[in-house]
């Protein structure tokens, strides 16, 4: 039972608000005050506050949002409901789709053999997937008719794609160019594909541009392939990969690639934007038997605060090292030059790409809430994380609704709270 408050003051009812909002944290990252990582109780409240007015204005049903700083956790709130039908409260438990926000997970997965030499960023994808080798490249057949899709002819890549070139979105592989079409003509995936049987299909399909000449987002087919790849070198299937070499090590016990049936209550419905109505596929896209590094995973904010701290620390959470901090510096230095800026709704100016995450490198310029050198990535539903290595600090926001103005609110929230 919550205490009476109506005779507390101001101060001391924030206060209580603010220590009420710290959890009994079961990760490894200890919570702390907020005023001993240089945050204020108070201030932080305002993410609550920015959280509610979506929740009331029907943009989103329920959020969960997690904030450590200096490896503490400073804040860790639940919000709205889980399902709006049943008025099931939002539990800071709860196991989110993360859709894109898979992919700096496979790029961890992918750094790691690099750095124990199994795979080069600049190894072709045919060295290790043979259908790659001669890749073809769309190009549109001019006097083209019809309100279909664009005819187009096909000529020899300049080169072969490589491991870097998926890890940055700079392969034309079905990146929805002029390709895209023929690409799903010639690589259907069925509902019962593995990323064996279904990957090397993808090397009959055209690509959108030359290898390299341009930032195209790759949304699932490139990292995809990455973990297609991760699987031949590993010789393990993608999900036991992940779980031995990072789940476990990290003590990541609730992210799957499809959930056990006992934790199933716990993931919040899907809903659709236009109105909050209810999705009719509520897997999103997480499979039994697919294992995308694209963007199958589903996480809590618990445990994705496990592997986050884990890159703002270096590569090493809890004596337990994944990479070494050279390579965390690599995948978060910009790989793309001015490609990718004005890209998939981002800033004109001040951003930059890494190895499957974006960088902000101006973040003036970008006219965003986030230090200069964060790295991260969002997914389809919502959810986000930035890795802000300068304020040693992670954000994360947890939602199942793409709302941009939910992130720039939380963005806000969290930057205005630092008080030292």
């Amino acid at each position: 039972m919550m205490p009476d408050t109506s005779k507390l003051g101001s101060a001391p009812l924030l206060l209580l608000l603010a220590a009420a909002a710290l959890p009994s944290f079961a990760g490894s990252v200890p919570a702390g005050k907020p005023e001993e990582v240089g945050m204020s109780s108070e201030r932080l409240q305002r993410i609550h506050e920015a959280m509610q007015r979506h929740i009331d204005a029907r943009e989103v049903s329920g959020a969960v949002t997690l904030v450590s700083r200096r490896g503490r956790i400073a804040h860790f709130e639940a919000h709205g409901l889980m399902d709006l039908e049943s008025k099931k409260p939002m539990a800071k438990d709860a196991i989110f789709r993360l859709a894109s926000m898979s992919k700096p997970v496979t790029s961890v997965a992918v750094l790691m053999l690099i750095e124990e030499g199994k795979i080069r960023l600049g190894d072709p994808v045919s060295r290790y997937i043979p259908e790659f080798k001669d890749a073809k490249v769309a190009m549109p057949r001019s006097g083209g008719r019809g309100a279909g899709p664009p005819e187009i002819y096909t000529v020899p890549a300049d080169r072969e794609i490589t491991i870097r070139d998926l890890l940055t979105h700079t392969s034309g592989l079905m990146s929805g160019g002029i390709g895209q079409a023929e690409a799903q003509r010639v690589a259907p995936r069925s509902p019962t594909d593995t990323l064996a049987s279904y990957i090397p299909r993808l090397g009959a399909a055209p690509l959108d541009f030359q290898p390299g000449t341009q930032w195209a987002y790759s949304g699932l087919a490139g990292p995809d392939v990455l973990s297609r790849i991760v699987e031949i070198v590993s010789g393990q299937t993608y999900d036991a990969y992940l779980r031995t070499r990072i789940f476990e090590p990290l003590g990541m016990k609730d992210t799957f690639f499809y959930p056990p049936e006992d934790r199933r209550p716990r993931i919040p419905t899907l809903y659709q934007r236009n109105g909050l109505q209810k999705a009719p596929n509520q897997d999103g896209l997480s499979s039994k038997t697919y294992f995308s590094g694209a963007a199958g995973l589903m996480s809590t904010a618990e445990d994705y605060l496990e592997f986050a701290q884990m890159l703002v620390n270096g590569g090493v959470l809890n004596g337990k090292r994944l990479l070494g901090p050279r390579t965390i510096e690599l995948m978060a230095s910009n790989h793309v030059g001015d490609m990718f800026n004005g890209k998939l709704g981002r800033p004109a100016r001040g951003m930059g790409f890494g190895f499957l995450v974006a960088v902000i490198q101006d973040s003036v310029a970008a006219g965003l809430r986030v230090s200069n050198s964060s790295f991260g990535w969002d997914g389809l539903y919502g959810t986000q994380v930035w890795i802000d290595p300068k304020e040693k600090m992670v954000t994360l926001i947890m939602i199942q609704e793409q709302v941009a103005a939910v992130q720039r609110g939380f963005e806000n929230a969290v930057m205005q709270a630092i008080v030292d």
